[in-house]
């Protein structure tokens, strides 16, 4: 009688386990009972954005759900299509804040700029746009790029090619955007990019915090909080990260306050001669009634100075390695663009020892083709999410409520067949350029590099001044190529980076 009984139930658990095979045979990842996809997301988390790519890409419509364990919470809609991101970004983008997770998720950013929503947000974008548009800062911004690639960038790739020796170029990238970005924030650099190649705790501590930012979007968040509450694993690291952040930005903010304190406030002709800092604009009130009304706390200028380092340092560094790696493995490109640079500046402008002439640099017209088209394969930020406040109906049909995150995958976004085309994973700056020779302007909610709708990126101008004289330099003047037996990959983090850096050699160029 036992045995007839455990075999009743036997024959209940196959019935009930063929039904779900059966329901789930033809989905794209299997959702197993009370774990949902979690097995699949974490058998593939360490190529997740080939993964994401290659699952989106065989959906009809450019998404799909996934459904973690039942107790996680952890209920996702995933999209790459435009008429969605459109809808979100732009045409319904008050229904579609960044949200209170998002707000826990980036905890170590504060109430900085990235965080912020409604109100506060408005409040911080229309003076970070004032001060970030103005003439002192743009001359601020000439200055120190030509000076950090002439001072820092060209001897560090001249002792590289004395010494024929393999470096990472995307640390001397991070170096760079790091000293360049603190100098415009903060008003001092770091000299973290001099031919010592000095340690950069500073550095290392924001990547340590994006490992385990990122690591919060995969596990599910009670096992996350746990961890923070043991103190143990990612969030014992973005702990310790947090504290390194916290001193040196403070560092920063004292130092400053005592530069005020004893000159007083910056005078008119100096600003006009030198340009001026942000930290110096937000601290002085600029010139705008509605900067004047900021109480300039340790926190508030903590928070906006961390949210601008992330935005200059990291973003810029990424997009400089990715493109640096595209051009030197694409002869052709790299020829396009040295002829370009001929073309456009006759004379010895670019030789090393100078820097070329930033005003000039709008006429790259192939050049900004090659940068959009690394960025497009290569965004710097792979992923970003949402959440609804009120049930909504996408573009596509699909439904999404408040307890659900909506994710747009941007590294997917780039290999869509539906978007791009059947040559989408190749790099063609050619896609960029119109039949009259000018930029082809492509639309932010298919090209979601800078974000879209009214997030749109502030520094989007700044990003292209300084990536195209730092690539003018490098192309003009040497010859990079990788190193032999190096293998290119993607890191998991918030930031898209070389899991192992970029390898390479630097020689002379002879041509």
């Amino acid at each position: 009688m036992v045995e007839m009984v455990y075999f009743e139930v036997f024959l209940v658990l196959l019935w009930f386990i063929s039904v779900w095979a059966w329901r789930n045979h033809k989905t794209l990842t299997w959702n197993w009972p009370l774990i949902g996809m979690m097995p699949t997301l974490m058998l593939n988390v360490g190529r997740i954005h080939d993964i994401c790519t290659e699952l989106l890409g065989k959906t009809r419509r450019a998404t799909l759900f996934f459904r973690g364990p039942w107790f996680a919470n952890m209920e996702i809609l995933v999209t790459v299509n435009p008429a969605n991101v459109h809808y979100i970004m732009s045409a319904n983008f008050q229904n579609f804040p960044k949200g209170p997770k998002f707000k826990e998720m980036f905890d170590v950013l504060g109430d900085g700029i990235f965080n912020s929503d409604s109100e506060s947000w408005k409040h911080q974008r229309k003076i970070a746009k004032a001060l970030i548009n103005h003439h002192r800062f743009h001359r601020c911004l000439v200055k120190i790029s030509r000076g950090k690639v002439e001072d820092g960038l060209v001897p560090v790739l001249e002792m590289m090619c004395r010494k024929n020796q393999v470096f990472d170029l995307q640390d001397i990238f991070q170096r760079l955007t790091f000293d360049t970005t603190c100098a415009l924030v903060t008003g001092y650099d770091p000299g973290c990019l001099s031919v010592d190649l000095p340690d950069v705790p500073f550095s290392k501590a924001m990547d340590d915090a994006e490992e385990a930012i990122f690591m919060r979007h995969v596990i599910p968040e009670r096992i996350w909080k746990l961890q923070r509450w043991l103190g143990v694993g990612s969030e014992q690291k973005l702990s310790n990260a947090r504290g390194v952040l916290d001193r040196v930005i403070g560092k920063y903010i004292a130092m400053k306050r005592e530069e005020l304190r004893k000159g007083g406030k910056i005078m008119d002709h100096k600003k006009e001669e030198d340009g001026i800092d942000l930290l110096t604009s937000y601290m002085n009130g600029g010139d705008d009634a509605q900067t004047l009304e900021l109480e300039c706390d340790e926190k508030f200028l903590r928070d906006t100075i961390l949210n601008l380092m992330i935005a200059g340092r990291d973003t810029t560094s990424s997009a400089l390695t990715w493109f640096t790696w595209l051009v030197s493995s694409h002869p052709e490109v790299e020829k396009k663009i040295r002829d370009e640079l001929e073309s456009v500046f006759p004379s010895a402008e670019g030789e090393v020892g100078g820097v070329f002439n930033v005003e000039e640099m709008n006429k790259l017209v192939y050049m900004h083709g090659a940068l959009c088209e690394a960025l497009r394969l290569y965004p710097p930020v792979p992923f970003q999410h949402k959440e609804p406040t009120q049930p909504d109906i996408l573009p596509t049909g699909h439904y999404v409520h408040p307890k659900m995150k909506v994710m747009f995958f941007l590294y997917a976004m780039g290999r869509m067949e539906s978007i791009w085309g059947k040559d989408c994973l190749e790099f063609k700056p050619e896609r960029w350029i119109s039949e009259r020779g000018t930029i082809k302007h492509e639309p932010s909610y298919k090209f979601l590099a800078f974000n879209a709708g009214p997030r749109t990126c502030l520094g989007r101008e700044v990003a292209f001044t300084q990536m195209k004289i730092v690539a003018a330099t490098i192309i003009n003047n040497y010859q990079v190529r990788l190193a032999e037996g190096h293998r290119v990959a993607t890191n998991c983090s918030v930031i898209l980076y070389m899991k192992d850096g970029l390898k390479v050699r630097v020689a002379k160029r002879m041509d």
